[in-house]
This record gives structure tokens, C-alpha cells and sequence, in this order.
């Protein structure tokens, strides 16, 4: 048995996976409880690949989707949306489940280290920042007017 069957490469060991919420009773709870679920979920799941990334790629860089996605949860304007990603980017959504409502801006980390925000129904590049902090304030300075928290159901439902 060699040491990759035992969950380590060389002599660090692979980061334990996490324990994730609880995002179905989440979901029966309500879409704010949702939200704040998938909110830890992303962040968890993030860190944990990150952490994962240095040991079996050490000095390999790896795109800032894990501090994109702290400093996001930390506006208040941001953290009542629902998020998801898609290839890294960050996506914010008005309703919790598939197909999603994508009023907000999306973020992409891009290799350099730098932030791409953009509108992702039509692809508009708003702009590039060089920090999270920056990229989060483009998102919001481009919120739509009574933008509100993110609501049970889809796309399909708050188009009826």
C-alpha cells in the first residue's frame, strides 16, 4: 500500500473533507436559511479544495475563488442572494433553485489574481479589479434598484 491509499502525498497529509450543512433541511426551513447553507457550504467546499490543491500541487497557484467568496458573504447586500459557481465564478442568484434568476453581477478569478465581473446573461464585462474587496464593490454598485433577498423556487415560478 503506498501512500497515496492512506490520503497522503509525501509526508503532508490530505485536508479531511468537511462537514457540510445540512442543505435540504435547510432548504425545508425556508430560502433565508437556504441562502445562509449554501453560503457555508461554497466556503467550506472552497477552502477544503484550496487546502487540497497546496498539497498535491504545492506552488501551483490556484484562482481566489475562497477569499472571492469570505469577502462576498460579508456584504449584506450579497449574502441575501443565493450563490452558486460555475468554473469558478461566482454566481448570485434571486431564486434558490435551477434555472436561476442572475440579476447581479458574477465574478471570475482569473489566473493573474485579478477579478473579472460581468453580467452573465449577455457576457458584459462591467470590469476588472486586482482585489475580492474591489470586484465585490463593482457587484454592488451594479445591483439592480430593490434588488431583495432571494426567494423559494425558479426562474420558471417568478416569471408566471
Amino acid at each position: 500500500m503506498d501512500s497515496n491509499d492512506l490520503g497522503m502525498v509525501g509526508l503532508r497529509p490530505l485536508p479531511a473533507k468537511p462537514v457540510l450543512p445540512d442543505v435540504a433541511a435547510a432548504h425545508r426551513r425556508g430560502p433565508a436559511d437556504l441562502v445562509e447553507a449554501k453560503w457555508r457550504q461554497l466556503a467550506l467546499v472552497w477552502q477544503w479544495r484550496r487546502e487540497r490543491h497546496e498539497v498535491l500541487r504545492p506552488g501551483v497557484g490556484y484562482p481566489g475563488i475562497v477569499h472571492l467568496i469570505e469577502v462576498a458573504r460579508t456584504e449584506r447586500t450579497l449574502r441575501q442572494l443565493y450563490p452558486y459557481n460555475s468554473h469558478f465564478a461566482l454566481h448570485l442568484s434571486s431564486c434558490t433553485r435551477y434555472p436561476y434568476v442572475l440579476r447581479a453581477p458574477s465574478v471570475l478569478p482569473q489566473d493573474d489574481e485579478r477579478f473579472r465581473v460581468f453580467m452573465a446573461r449577455g457576457g458584459t464585462l462591467l470590469g476588472e479589479t486586482d482585489t475580492a474587496e474591489a470586484a465585490v464593490a463593482l457587484v454592488v454598485a451594479h445591483l439592480p434598484a430593490g434588488l431583495g433577498p432571494a426567494v423559494a423556487g425558479t426562474a420558471d415560478d417568478l416569471c408566471r
